[in-house]
Protein backbone atom coordinates (compact mmCIF):
# COMPACT_ATOMS: atom_id res chain seq x y z
CA UNK A 1 0.00 0.00 0.00
CA UNK A 2 1.59 3.04 -1.04
CA UNK A 3 1.98 5.86 1.56
CA UNK A 4 0.81 9.79 0.97
CA UNK A 5 3.80 11.72 1.93
CA UNK A 6 3.13 15.62 2.19
CA UNK A 7 5.33 18.00 -0.36
CA UNK A 8 7.05 20.91 0.56
CA UNK A 9 4.70 22.60 -1.57
CA UNK A 10 1.94 21.79 0.26
CA UNK A 11 0.44 24.96 2.76
CA UNK A 12 0.35 23.55 6.43
CA UNK A 13 -3.26 23.47 7.62
CA UNK A 14 -4.03 24.17 11.51
CA UNK A 15 -4.28 21.26 12.89
CA UNK A 16 -2.42 18.59 13.32
CA UNK A 17 -1.56 14.77 12.37
CA UNK A 18 -1.64 11.71 14.22
CA UNK A 19 2.36 11.58 12.88
CA UNK A 20 2.96 14.71 15.26
CA UNK A 21 1.98 13.11 18.44
CA UNK A 22 3.93 10.21 17.41
CA UNK A 23 6.87 12.12 17.27
CA UNK A 24 6.70 14.00 20.27
CA UNK A 25 6.36 10.78 21.91
CA UNK A 26 9.25 9.35 20.11
CA UNK A 27 10.72 12.65 21.62
CA UNK A 28 10.31 11.94 25.10
CA UNK A 29 12.35 8.53 24.70
CA UNK A 30 15.12 10.05 22.50
CA UNK A 31 15.50 13.18 23.32
CA UNK A 32 18.81 13.84 22.26
CA UNK A 33 20.75 15.17 19.31
CA UNK A 34 21.52 12.19 17.57
CA UNK A 35 18.10 11.29 17.23
CA UNK A 36 16.46 14.73 16.12
CA UNK A 37 18.60 15.86 14.08
CA UNK A 38 18.20 13.26 11.29
CA UNK A 39 14.41 13.59 11.67
CA UNK A 40 14.18 17.34 12.11
CA UNK A 41 12.59 17.96 8.29
CA UNK A 42 10.13 15.89 9.75
CA UNK A 43 9.37 18.03 12.76
CA UNK A 44 9.30 21.10 10.94
CA UNK A 45 6.24 19.35 8.76
CA UNK A 46 4.28 17.64 11.36
CA UNK A 47 4.97 19.82 14.20
CA UNK A 48 6.20 23.95 13.55
CA UNK A 49 4.28 24.33 9.75
CA UNK A 50 0.92 23.16 11.57
CA UNK A 51 1.51 24.97 14.68
CA UNK A 52 2.30 28.16 12.86
CA UNK A 53 -0.97 27.87 10.61
CA UNK A 54 -2.62 27.86 14.04
CA UNK A 55 -1.10 30.26 15.62
CA UNK A 56 -2.10 32.42 12.18
CA UNK A 57 -5.99 31.21 12.53
CA UNK A 58 -5.52 32.26 15.78
CA UNK A 59 -3.97 35.49 15.66
CA UNK A 60 -6.33 36.70 12.89
CA UNK A 61 -9.23 36.00 15.71
CA UNK A 62 -7.19 37.88 17.67
CA UNK A 63 -7.76 40.99 15.71
CA UNK A 64 -10.80 41.47 17.22
CA UNK A 65 -10.82 40.66 21.15
CA UNK A 66 -7.17 41.00 21.63
CA UNK A 67 -5.91 43.89 18.75
CA UNK A 68 -3.21 44.78 21.62
CA UNK A 69 -1.80 41.01 21.39
CA UNK A 70 -1.40 40.59 17.61
CA UNK A 71 1.90 39.95 16.26
CA UNK A 72 3.67 37.67 13.63
CA UNK A 73 3.41 34.54 14.14
CA UNK A 74 6.90 33.45 14.32
CA UNK A 75 7.36 35.86 17.25
CA UNK A 76 4.68 34.29 19.28
CA UNK A 77 5.67 30.63 18.33
CA UNK A 78 8.54 28.94 20.89
CA UNK A 79 11.46 27.51 19.97
CA UNK A 80 12.03 23.61 20.74
CA UNK A 81 14.84 23.48 21.84
CA UNK A 82 15.29 24.08 25.80
CA UNK A 83 17.82 26.50 27.57
CA UNK A 84 19.80 24.42 29.41
CA UNK A 85 22.43 26.71 30.36
CA UNK A 86 21.35 26.91 33.88
CA UNK A 87 19.59 23.58 34.29
CA UNK A 88 20.49 20.26 36.10
CA UNK A 89 18.49 18.84 33.20
CA UNK A 90 20.33 19.02 30.08
CA UNK A 91 17.66 17.36 27.69
CA UNK A 92 18.36 19.67 24.82
CA UNK A 93 14.43 19.42 23.68
CA UNK A 94 10.99 20.55 25.03
CA UNK A 95 8.29 17.43 24.48
CA UNK A 96 5.91 20.09 23.61
CA UNK A 97 5.05 22.70 20.80
CA UNK A 98 3.83 26.03 22.15
CA UNK A 99 3.09 29.69 21.52
CA UNK A 100 2.54 32.98 23.60
CA UNK A 101 0.96 35.72 22.56
CA UNK A 102 2.26 38.92 24.96
CA UNK A 103 0.63 42.72 24.99
CA UNK A 104 2.61 44.33 22.88
CA UNK A 105 5.51 46.98 24.21
CA UNK A 106 5.11 44.46 27.30
CA UNK A 107 8.49 41.94 25.97
CA UNK A 108 8.17 38.46 25.38
CA UNK A 109 7.69 36.57 28.38
CA UNK A 110 6.13 39.41 30.61
CA UNK A 111 2.63 41.00 31.13
CA UNK A 112 -0.47 38.74 31.05
CA UNK A 113 -0.98 37.17 27.91
CA UNK A 114 -2.25 33.89 25.83
CA UNK A 115 -1.06 30.54 25.57
CA UNK A 116 -1.65 27.01 24.69
CA UNK A 117 0.71 24.34 23.81
CA UNK A 118 0.39 20.47 22.25
CA UNK A 119 2.14 17.10 23.55
CA UNK A 120 2.06 14.14 23.64
CA UNK A 121 -0.18 13.47 26.09
CA UNK A 122 -2.23 16.74 26.38
CA UNK A 123 -2.96 20.32 25.17
CA UNK A 124 -3.01 22.96 27.29
CA UNK A 125 -4.68 26.74 27.24
CA UNK A 126 -4.08 29.20 29.10
CA UNK A 127 -4.16 33.08 30.12
CA UNK A 128 -3.04 35.04 32.54
CA UNK A 129 -0.02 36.56 34.05
CA UNK A 130 2.67 33.58 34.77
CA UNK A 131 5.27 34.70 37.15
CA UNK A 132 5.22 38.22 36.31
CA UNK A 133 8.69 40.62 36.74
CA UNK A 134 9.21 42.04 40.15
CA UNK A 135 7.82 45.43 39.37
CA UNK A 136 4.41 43.93 37.27
CA UNK A 137 4.34 41.83 40.48
CA UNK A 138 3.87 44.65 42.54
CA UNK A 139 1.70 46.59 39.81
CA UNK A 140 -0.65 43.54 39.83
CA UNK A 141 -0.79 43.15 43.89
CA UNK A 142 -1.41 47.16 44.55
CA UNK A 143 -4.00 46.87 41.78
CA UNK A 144 -5.93 44.24 43.81
CA UNK A 145 -6.38 46.10 46.77
CA UNK A 146 -9.02 48.23 45.04
CA UNK A 147 -10.41 45.29 42.40
CA UNK A 148 -9.51 42.02 44.02
CA UNK A 149 -13.74 41.65 44.20
CA UNK A 150 -13.94 42.32 40.66
CA UNK A 151 -11.29 40.62 39.71
CA UNK A 152 -13.00 37.57 41.70
CA UNK A 153 -15.49 37.56 39.40
CA UNK A 154 -13.95 38.03 36.12
CA UNK A 155 -12.60 34.39 36.85
CA UNK A 156 -15.40 32.81 38.77
CA UNK A 157 -17.95 33.69 35.46
CA UNK A 158 -19.76 30.84 35.37
CA UNK A 159 -18.95 30.11 31.53
CA UNK A 160 -15.29 30.78 32.56
CA UNK A 161 -15.39 28.27 35.73
CA UNK A 162 -17.21 25.80 32.75
CA UNK A 163 -14.08 25.74 30.67
CA UNK A 164 -10.93 26.63 32.53
CA UNK A 165 -9.37 26.54 36.81
CA UNK A 166 -7.49 28.39 38.03
CA UNK A 167 -3.37 28.95 37.66
CA UNK A 168 -2.16 27.68 41.18
CA UNK A 169 -0.89 30.91 42.72
CA UNK A 170 2.59 30.08 43.43
CA UNK A 171 1.55 32.34 46.71
CA UNK A 172 3.82 33.25 49.49
CA UNK A 173 2.92 32.14 52.92
CA UNK A 174 2.93 35.50 54.29
CA UNK A 175 1.71 38.89 53.28
CA UNK A 176 3.87 40.81 50.69
CA UNK A 177 5.67 43.64 53.01
CA UNK A 178 3.67 46.23 53.14
CA UNK A 179 0.21 45.35 52.46
CA UNK A 180 -2.47 45.29 55.32
CA UNK A 181 -2.36 41.24 56.39
CA UNK A 182 -6.10 41.38 57.28
CA UNK A 183 -7.07 42.89 53.84
CA UNK A 184 -10.32 40.76 52.21
CA UNK A 185 -8.24 40.41 49.04
CA UNK A 186 -4.93 38.94 50.63
CA UNK A 187 -5.55 35.34 49.57
CA UNK A 188 -5.52 36.93 45.58
CA UNK A 189 -2.22 39.63 46.80
CA UNK A 190 -0.26 37.04 48.21
CA UNK A 191 0.33 34.93 44.98
CA UNK A 192 2.68 35.02 42.50
CA UNK A 193 1.11 34.42 39.20
CA UNK A 194 -2.69 34.73 38.39
CA UNK A 195 -4.75 33.33 34.96
CA UNK A 196 -6.24 30.20 33.91
CA UNK A 197 -5.62 26.95 32.50
CA UNK A 198 -7.86 23.88 30.59
CA UNK A 199 -6.53 20.81 29.90
CA UNK A 200 -7.32 18.74 27.12
CA UNK A 201 -6.63 15.19 25.35
CA UNK A 202 -4.06 15.54 23.00
CA UNK A 203 -6.34 14.01 20.16
CA UNK A 204 -8.05 17.92 20.29
CA UNK A 205 -5.26 19.02 18.42
CA UNK A 206 -6.22 16.37 15.59
CA UNK A 207 -9.41 18.11 14.84
CA UNK A 208 -10.07 20.60 12.04
CA UNK A 209 -11.28 22.78 13.82
CA UNK A 210 -8.85 22.94 16.50
CA UNK A 211 -7.45 26.79 15.96
CA UNK A 212 -11.54 27.59 15.97
CA UNK A 213 -11.59 25.91 19.60
CA UNK A 214 -8.01 27.62 20.66
CA UNK A 215 -9.56 31.15 20.23
CA UNK A 216 -13.17 30.21 21.48
CA UNK A 217 -11.15 29.31 24.74
CA UNK A 218 -8.87 32.27 24.85
CA UNK A 219 -11.63 34.61 23.89
CA UNK A 220 -13.14 33.98 27.17
CA UNK A 221 -9.89 35.26 29.31
CA UNK A 222 -9.69 38.49 27.83
CA UNK A 223 -11.37 40.24 30.21
CA UNK A 224 -9.13 39.17 32.65
CA UNK A 225 -5.89 39.27 30.93
CA UNK A 226 -7.16 42.65 29.95
CA UNK A 227 -7.65 43.32 33.88
CA UNK A 228 -4.36 42.42 34.50
CA UNK A 229 -2.39 44.41 32.00
CA UNK A 230 -4.14 47.78 33.03
CA UNK A 231 -2.16 47.96 35.88
CA UNK A 232 1.01 46.83 34.59
CA UNK A 233 0.23 49.51 31.53
CA UNK A 234 -0.16 52.13 33.68
CA UNK A 235 3.15 51.71 36.02
CA UNK A 236 4.86 51.74 32.13
CA UNK A 237 3.20 54.66 31.18
CA UNK A 238 5.91 57.68 32.09
CA UNK A 239 5.49 59.94 35.45
CA UNK A 240 5.08 63.70 34.83
CA UNK A 241 7.84 65.58 34.86
CA UNK A 242 7.54 68.06 37.74
CA UNK A 243 8.87 71.34 37.87
CA UNK A 244 10.34 73.15 41.20
CA UNK A 245 8.37 70.79 43.09
CA UNK A 246 5.35 72.52 41.25
CA UNK A 247 2.80 70.11 39.30
CA UNK A 248 2.00 70.64 35.13
CA UNK A 249 -0.73 73.31 35.79
CA UNK A 250 2.03 75.75 36.85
Amino acid sequence: MSRTVKTAFEPAVPYFRPEALKFLRDLARHNDREWFQPRKAVFEAELKEPMLAVVRKVTEAMLEFAPQHVRPAEKSLFRIYRDTRFASDKRPYKTHVAAWWSHQGMGKTSGAGYYFHVSAKEVVIAAGAYMPEKDQLAAIRNWLLENHESFRKLVQKPTVRKHFTEFDGNALTRPPKGFPAEHPGMDLIKCRQWGLSATLPAETALDKNFAAMVTKYLKLTTPMVDALNTPIAAALKPQKKVLFGLGSGF
